[in-house]
């Protein structure tokens, strides 16, 4: 909103040709309000049915677009209006590798930043170990606009010291960045805490890339009661039903007492209850974390899932694959099952994470517990 008038038309002029390559940004936080609605033009302006005659009101003439290359950005899909994204063609890019990420800081943002801060290549060195600790313990992004910003928080403690002629020159290893950084804001979410029955870790998709998700359940006495808590949306609340109702069905195949269904409520926990969480992937955690609670049987250390189920106990396939793996790895996580048809997508995870981890692929429930369950 409030944009100048003619502003496509006043970019060509820039540019100095008709046919550039032409960036919008953000496209998905255009909002439309009592001032008009930008939608409606970018309709017209990125429609290749239309877009040869766009009538700029600035000149109040029309021009044509069609030679031109439109690209946009956005971090999600669900808030760019339907008609516009009719228009586009979706080009998924996923987060960077911790792999990634490494390569890139020390190709490009500790040289930027160094020069940025006033520093040569010999007043400081950042070691390997020391990026790797600030890109694990320090942000949790899918891109790299953190990273840089605490690289240079490392840069400006080291000029600073320079200034003060505390020092000729810096080396930053991992036990220094507590001097520059303060205490790491992420602890590494390592599968240890599956102890008991009960616990299973999943595997979730977000915005800024993947996440372990920790799945608890817990029995007391009662009557057929079922508890959700930790901001649960509506998809992750039917795949509890679902789980719980299969395991109902099916009581007498998993050995487990038809009378603690009638004896016991139950109370089904995802920690960090301030963060809300919604989508259809937690359907396997929900089921094998109900039959482990309810079989004493413990999951398997170092073992995470993801998948939906149907009450007939066939497991349905899930987005985000190369990005929940990227966050199992990260995690410590050895071994992971995913549904049958989500193979296909093992293409986009990189060679040295597939390497490290054991991939199960299944299609049938009761192949998941045989797997997951001790």
């Amino acid at each position: 909103m409030g944009a100048l008038p003619g502003r496509i038309i006043q970019q060509l002029r820039k540019a100095g040709t008709k046919n550039p390559i032409f960036m919008l940004d953000e496209i998905d936080k255009v909002g439309s309000s009592y001032h008009g609605d930008p939608s409606s033009a970018l309709l017209e302006v990125l429609d290749p049915e239309q877009n040869f005659s766009f009538s700029d009101n600035y000149l109040d003439v029309s021009f044509d677009l069609s030679d031109v290359m439109f690209l946009t950005t956005a971090n999600v899909l669900h808030t760019i209006p339907a008609p516009l994204r009719d228009r586009m063609e979706v080009l998924e890019l996923s987060g960077y590798t911790e792999e990634e990420k490494l390569k890139i800081a020390t190709r490009y943002l500790i040289p930027r930043q160094r020069e940025a801060n006033g520093l040569n290549a010999t007043q400081i060195k950042i070691t390997t170990g020391a990026v790797k600790k600030i890109i694990s313990g320090y942000t949790r992004e899918s891109g790299l606009r953190n990273l840089e910003r605490e690289i240079g928080s490392v840069c400006r403690g080291v000029a600073s010291n320079i200034a003060e002629e505390k020092a000729k020159n810096l080396v930053v290893g991992q036990k220094d960045l507590h001097a520059y950084l303060g205490p790491a804001s992420n602890m590494p979410d390592l599968a240890l805490r599956v102890e008991n029955p009960g616990v299973v870790v999943g595997l979730a998709w977000t915005p800024y890339g993947g996440e372990i998700l920790f799945l608890e359940a817990v029995a007391m006495k009662g009557g057929k009661g079922l508890t959700l808590t930790g901001q649960l949306g509506d998809v992750m609340k039917e795949s509890a039903t679902t789980a719980l109702s299969f395991i109902r069905a099916n009581a007498k195949k998993l050995k487990i007492d038809e009378s603690f269904f009638s004896d016991h409520d139950l109370h089904i926990h995802v920690p960090e209850g301030s963060i809300p969480k919604d989508g259809p992937s937690a359907g396997v955690g929900m089921l094998t974390c109900l039959v482990s609670l309810m079989t004493g049987r413990r999951v398997k250390r170092r073992l995470a899932m993801s998948g939906e189920i149907t009450l007939r106990g066939e497991i349905l396939p899930v987005g985000g694959i190369k990005e929940k793996v990227i966050a199992a790895h990260r995690a410590g996580i050895k071994t992971i099952i995913l549904p049958l048809w989500n193979q296909k997508d093992m293409e986009d995870v990189p060679d040295y994470i597939k390497d490290s981890i054991d991939f199960h692929f299944v299609g049938k429930m009761k192949d998941v517990l045989e797997l997951a369950l001790n």
